[in-house]
């Protein structure tokens, strides 16, 4: 009887083998699984956030959360493509509450800070943007050789989303830069705060979608009014005699030529349709794409798996 039941399951097998293979994936529930994976690696903070390196603090705007620096730098590098020179001085970032890295529709500032000394605002009524504008779209174009060389694709300073305006009560300079990245349908906002202390810069840069504008600069006052320096290093207390001033003014700071590797992390392309469509078949090709990169990635994947110790389909970043 034994070997009866045993030849008939062999005669089964294959009938219920082919029933199985043609039961169709779920590639919806599969590729929010994997999203769903990565954005549970992260651990945010809300409140006020003393800044590293005794900068300041930051006291988190309602609606948003907070994300430290070691775990900034996972997103920007290894999910949002940029290079690791672009996560260089970079102290956290501010991510929308109901919204994770990997998510339609997201975005986020990027906090940094640059510490190359004292920048005079002497020169903010003067300067002609329109003429740096065309300065720097110039720039941009020559510098796209630079970044296709180096594996990245290439992208398009547009204009201004909004001109420059220096607010002399904040000593916090504001312009938003609209960019067309290679492959990207639609142009990327890229919003620049920057606020200005004693010895150094800090650095607010949202990055989004360029529909997302009014969503953007709806933050920014509680982000600037939130955002404060340390006692002895605001711009108030600035000692000509001890302190060193920095080699450009509020012109430069909007061209970009000090602050060039903050400003990279204008060089995020991110496109979400493409993104959402690619995880269903692995985030090795998601990375390979946000990165430009046409060669194997060397980086490993992003990983899978049914079941995980929190109870959350594990990933590997």
């Amino acid at each position: 009887m034994k070997q009866l039941l045993r030849f008939l399951c062999l005669l089964l097998l294959p009938a219920l083998s082919a029933r199985a293979a043609s039961t169709p994936i779920d590639s919806t529930a599969l590729r929010q699984a994997r999203i769903d994976s990565v954005n549970a690696t992260f651990r945010y903070q809300t409140g006020k956030i003393q800044l590293p390196e005794g900068l300041g603090s930051l006291t988190v705007p309602a609606g948003m959360r907070f994300l430290d620096a070691e775990q900034s730098r996972r997103v920007l590098v290894n999910l949002w493509g940029n290079p690791e020179t672009a996560t260089e001085g970079v102290k956290g970032m501010l991510f929308p509450a109901d919204k994770g890295p990997i998510a339609e529709g997201n975005w986020a500032f990027v906090v940094s800070y640059e510490p190359m000394g004292y920048v005079k605002d002497d020169d903010a009524e003067d300067i002609n943007y329109d003429e740096l504008l065309a300065d720097m779209q110039a720039e941009t174009r020559e510098n796209n050789e630079a970044r296709k060389a180096a594996g990245y694709g290439g992208f398009e300073l547009l204009g201004w989303a909004v001109a420059p305006h220096y607010d002399k009560a904040t000593h916090a300079l504001h312009w938003a830069k609209k960019l067309q990245f290679e492959g990207s349908e639609t142009p990327t906002l890229n919003y620049d705060v920057r606020l200005l202390g004693r010895k150094g810069v800090l650095s607010l840069n949202a990055v989004a979608d360029s529909m997302q504008l009014g969503l953007v600069q709806s933050q920014i006052p509680a982000v600037v009014k939130g955002t404060d320096f340390a006692q002895g290093l605001r711009y108030a207390d600035f000692n000509p005699d001890i302190d060193e001033v920095a080699a450009y003014s509020i012109g430069g700071l909007v061209a970009g030529k000090v602050l060039a590797k903050v400003g990279a992390f204008a060089l995020i392309a991110k496109f979400w349709k493409v993104i959402l469509a690619l995880l269903a078949a692995g985030f090795t090709a998601v990375r390979r794409f946000l990165s430009g990169r046409s060669k194997t990635d060397e980086e490993p994947a992003l990983a899978y798996s049914e079941t995980a110790d929190n109870g959350n389909p594990p990933a590997e970043v």
